[in-house]
């Protein structure tokens, strides 16, 4: 007896639930070939994504998500085509994108101490501390200088 096996396949909704992209991304991605053509339902003509496409848009997400632009996303794919000839293209986009991510979460703990100074000042302020109150105001003007600098 041989066991039959069924590929899960998915509709556009459930492809946009589980990568993230909304449908109009993924119909956008497609268009302009950051993605593949997907195959078609012979008799409906909708869009039917299989594991592998669905493993291939949850990456393409990821990039998304990291901020990638779409034209660096469309090198990404078009080098990924090219397999380890094209390791140092892929290295060097991925690099920046690392990069600009490790500022990116720079900014971010600034901003989290920023908001921690806040917090602190009107518990200060609030306790009647103009001392402490007037210390972490310079701080939070500091923060706000470091901010200002870094765009």
């Amino acid at each position: 007896m041989t066991a039959t096996t069924t590929k899960h396949t998915y509709t556009i909704k459930e492809a946009a639930a589980l990568s993230g992209l909304p449908a109009s991304t993924l119909r956008y991605y497609e268009s302009i070939d950051v993605i593949a053509p997907v195959g078609r339902d012979e008799s409906s003509k909708h869009r039917v994504y299989t594991e592998a496409d669905m493993n291939f848009l949850i990456g393409v997400a990821c990039l998304s998500a990291t901020g990638m632009s779409v034209s660096d996303m469309r090198r990404y794919v078009e080098n990924g085509k090219l397999g380890t000839a094209a390791a140092e293209q892929q290295i060097a986009l991925l690099s920046e994108r690392a990069d600009r991510l490790a500022e990116e979460a720079r900014l971010v703990k600034i901003r989290q101490h920023y908001v921690k100074i806040k917090i602190d000042y009107w518990h200060a302020a609030a306790a009647g501390d103009v001392v402490e109150a007037e210390r972490l105001a310079a701080e939070a003007r500091s923060l706000v200088k470091q901010l200002k600098s870094a765009k």
